[in-house]
């Protein structure tokens, strides 16, 4: 008897500590912000590296559009048609028709037709003729 005699003794003398239950102030459980570690792979997620620029100059403009409209366009108001890559934009249009066919373009129009390809109404600037370049492409 003698010790739990002096274990309730102590246990007068001392307060009892008990676990305090922790008072929350908001309405929405926030959770606590742990350890994060920077990623450690052991292998690459790819296995072999990108292969560049897939848009190039070839795989942005498709072909030239010959219809009745389209030579109008050539001789009256010195601009060239094509079919391009729906992805292309007109700063690369412009880009891949000056590495093509070595002439400077003025501006580039584009609209996507109702069959879903995009076309390109390329405006040369006036020191190129565009009834020329359409000769050397082919066109005409």
């Amino acid at each position: 008897m003698a010790p739990k005699a002096a274990k309730v003794a102590k246990a007068v003398k001392e307060s009892i500590s008990r676990k305090q239950k922790k008072i929350r102030t908001k309405v929405r459980f926030y959770r606590p912000k742990t350890l994060i570690k920077p990623r450690n792979p052991k292998y690459p997620s790819k296995s072999v590296e990108s292969r560049g620029d897939k848009m190039d100059k070839y795989r942005i403009i498709e072909y030239p559009v010959t219809t009745e409209s389209a030579m109008k366009k050539i001789e009256e108001i010195n601009t060239l048609v094509f079919i391009v890559n729906l992805k292309a934009t007109k700063p690369k249009i412009k880009e891949a028709v000056k590495q093509l066919y070595d002439v400077q373009c003025a501006k580039v129009n584009t609209l996507i037709t109702p069959d879903g390809k995009k076309k390109a109404y390329v405006h040369l600037t006036q020191d190129y003729d565009a009834l020329d370049v359409a000769n050397r492409i082919g066109i005409i």
